[in-house]
């Protein structure tokens, strides 16, 4: 049996809580944090553009060699300008859980992101991940932090 990995991302925004909720809980943001060559692509439209807790997300995503992938999340929990969770409910994972956390804090909002995920096939899905899936994840986050330092929080 494959192992429960988890990893933990800390950035402080320099914004107001308000600013950075509101970018942060509109699914349609989620492809300008992601990196280009991940062909991700928002499918659904709930007809909202905040996050409610129950609220079903389904993208297309090309994490490995330009296959595209389908993916459904959904959002589990939502306490407003305090945190949210997404889990995967179709996906390349067989198990996915995401935590976003906001704290104001002097310059700004502390943002954590807390992962939990588990890949499929056994040990075929540690060596996955040890290969390439947690680089490939590393490399997500860390363009995601970039996008955040270079995006004008002032307006």
């Amino acid at each position: 049996m494959s192992k429960i990995y988890s990893f933990k991302k800390v950035q402080i925004i320099p914004a107001t809580l308000a600013a950075v909720w509101d970018f942060f809980s509109d699914p349609s943001k989620l492809q300008q944090i992601t990196p280009p060559d991940m062909g991700f692509t928002v499918t659904s439209s709930s007809g909202s553009n905040k996050i409610y807790a129950g609220q079903i997300i389904e993208y297309k995503v090309k994490p490995l060699l330009g296959i595209p992938l389908y993916w459904m999340t959904e959002i589990t929990h939502v306490e407003d300008q305090r945190f949210f969770t997404d889990e995967q409910r179709f996906g390349p994972y067989s198990f996915w859980h995401h935590q976003h956390h906001f704290k104001e804090v002097d310059g700004g909002v502390e943002m954590t992101d807390i992962v939990h995920y588990k890949i499929p096939f056994w040990f075929i899905g540690d060596v996955a991940n040890a290969l390439f899936v947690r680089s490939k994840l590393k490399k997500i986050f860390d363009f995601r932090k970039q996008v955040i330092e270079s995006m004008n929080w002032r307006n």
